[in-house]
């Protein structure tokens, strides 16, 4: 038997799953860690945070497992969305801190980039519009704002490439990382826009000219990142990309037509499709399976299972503390007790804006948003509203996407461990919710990416994993409740939102 290594650098934490050819769970481990956030809205990470989880959970992992290193035959690294990707100066040491997807500082150069470079010529050729989300537009921010570091600095990398770089030697991008920068990469082609990054003035050699296949070999590990992590030198690590697709992969979603949603700390919710998607909200990249053919058309929440953390940090003190001393989980609690509470949370609706919003309503100053409180109301009736919000994102998302998503809906990520959100979301959207077995997802795509790479494993080898759980169907009568709670929903966002931008400019 062979084995195989699959690293996810998300924005919390790092996981690393050691699986065999067969596709079953050997061992794991998790490093957890916090986004820093030094202003309103503002999000960054030092790079060597990633790395240094990377790291461990790899190490951790080999020696959980007790397999032989000579016996794990590749690992494939895939990460959160970089945003400007991590600045590097000559000798490849960080410039400052890397501003990250959630980041929302940017939003006088998105302005600037529609009102010089026009929305129009944007879309036509990168497919995308400009938005602080987008890291070319992070990229100009830090141009204009931090002269002395734009100086410093010669090459952006994406965190999961730059952790790949240290652990090879080897510098490269993959496709889906790159057409995620947005604004400088051309769609139609899929390469670097040499007319948009003269238009915008970012240097072509600031970018990696190396672009990979999600499943090519960048390199092999080095003498010393071997030694360090238990495995043997020279072992090949593979490109993955972008983290929702690679969890996109490990529900083995590889062909056109399939609507899946990857729900952690964010929620990207996508089609994968070979036909272009008329529609300027949403967000377009090359899939990490076939990546000069089919595209990931998303959209979705800035904030999702973000939010419900925050709660139970905010609200839970009390949960915490028991939970410590051997009490109940406190998510677990929680969701016991907002099973006991009716469709709509009697009255409550929280919208989920809690760091501006994204696609497909591209907006800085929305704010998270409770309405409808009263005395009656309890924590667990918040707490379900909660979870309300993030399903009713989820089905704005699947509405600007547009019809042809298919029967069901695959849902992965923290929020699948929660039967009452799984029936929340299947409720509330109307489609069926399909799961996956393990809460693994991005880690067993990068499992399957890792052995397509190596030549251990073939597309018709992975496909026949068993990764998916049964279906959750919808409830009518509930999601007949919610449709009238979901038009409140989308009513309340466009009648507060006057209010919303002034609070902004008064804070």
């Amino acid at each position: 038997m062979y084995y195989l290594l699959g690293t996810d650098i998300g924005t919390s934490g790092t996981k690393t799953v050691l699986m065999d050819t067969d596709g079953n769970l050997i061992a794991q481990d998790l490093q957890e860690y916090d986004v820093l956030t030094p202003k309103p809205l503002w999000a960054e990470q030092w790079p060597d945070v990633w790395l240094q989880a990377a790291t461990l959970s790899i190490k951790n992992t080999v020696q959980k497992s007790g397999i032989r290193k000579e016996k794990i035959y590749g690992i494939a690294i895939s990460g959160l969305y970089g945003g400007s990707g991590i600045p590097l100066d000559e000798n490849m040491e960080p410039v400052r801190p890397c501003m990250i997807w959630m980041d929302r500082r940017a939003e006088q150069e998105a302005e600037w980039v529609l009102d010089h470079i026009g929305e129009e010529t944007l879309l036509e050729i990168t497919h995308n519009g400009a938005d602080p989300y987008y890291g070319f537009i992070k990229i100009l921010w830090m141009k204009h704002h931090e002269p002395e570091n734009w100086e410093k600095t010669k090459l952006f990398l994406p965190p999961n490439d730059y952790v790949i770089y240290k652990l090879t030697g080897k510098i490269a991008i993959d496709y889906s990382s790159a057409g995620n920068i947005g604004g400088i990469f051309d769609m139609n082609h899929r390469t670097w826009s040499k007319e948009m990054m003269a238009a915008l003035g970012i240097p072509m050699s600031m970018m990696p000219e190396n672009i990979v296949e999600s499943t090519d070999i960048v390199g092999g590990l080095t003498k010393q990142a071997a030694a360090e992590l238990g495995l043997s030198e020279g072992m090949p690590v593979i490109a993955s990309g972008i983290d929702c697709g690679a969890a996109n992969i490990g529900l083995g979603v590889f062909e056109s037509g399939i609507y899946a949603a990857a729900i952690g700390t964010s929620m990207c919710a996508a089609l994968i499709s070979d036909k272009p998607i008329k529609g300027k909200n949403l967000i377009v990249w090359p899939y990490l399976y076939d990546a000069k053919k089919l595209s990931y058309y998303f959209a979705g929440g800035a904030t999702a299972g973000a939010i419900v953390k925050w709660f139970r940090q905010t609200m839970c003190q009390f949960e915490i503390e028991a939970e410590k001393h051997g009490g109940k989980n406190t998510y677990d609690l929680l969701n016991e007790q907002a099973a006991n509470i009716p469709v709509g949370s009697e009255g409550l609706i929280v919208l989920p804006y809690f760091m501006g919003e994204r696609s497909p309503i591209w907006d800085s100053d929305a704010k998270g948003t409770i309405v409808g409180l009263s005395l009656a109301h309890t924590k667990a009736h918040i707490y379900r509203a909660f979870l309300e919000a993030v399903a009713f994102s989820l089905r704005d998302a699947m509405e600007a996407t547009g019809e042809n998503l298919g029967e069901s809906i695959l849902i992965a990520g923290g929020v699948t461990k929660s039967k009452l959100w799984r029936q929340i979301f299947a409720d509330v959207t109307g489609y069926p919710v399909v799961c996956p077995v393990h809460d693994v997802e991005a880690n067993m795509g990068d499992v399957m990416l890792a052995g397509i790479g190596t030549g251990l494993l073939s597309y018709e080898d992975v496909k026949k994993w068993q990764v998916l759980d049964k279906k959750i169907m919808p409830n009518k009568q509930n999601h007949e409740k919610y449709n009238a709670y979901y038009n409140v929903y989308k009513s309340i966002y466009h009648h507060l939102k006057t209010d919303m931008k002034t609070l902004s400019t008064i804070s």
